[in-house]
């Protein structure tokens, strides 16, 4: 079992990671793009009904904390959860 004294950056960047997810539409923005496998961000937006710019900034969030990445496809990005730790966190929350 690890502890804490031994490895303290385990516990920090899994923290960090946490801290991404403790936002109820980031939280929803994962679990949708797990579903759906990948999504650009006019489908975010219908589906969460919010604005671009605010669905912009929660992608930021999750991309800085590793757990989504994008890959350009002509004019858009297509984002995936590319994190397995948090596969396994949304899989037992949900």
């Amino acid at each position: 079992m690890e502890n804490f004294k031994n490895n303290p950056q385990l516990f920090e960047d899994n923290a960090e990671l946490l801290k991404a997810l403790a936002h109820p539409v980031r939280l929803c923005m994962v679990k949708g793009l797990l579903q759906a496998g990948e999504s650009n961000v006019s489908n975010m937006q219908n589906c969460l009904n919010m604005p671009q710019s605010t669905i912009s900034q929660h992608i930021a969030k999750l991309k800085s904390a590793g757990i989504i990445t994008g890959e350009r496809n002509g004019l858009e990005i297509i984002y995936k959860v590319s994190n397995p730790k948090v596969i396994s966190i949304i899989n037992a929350l949900f």
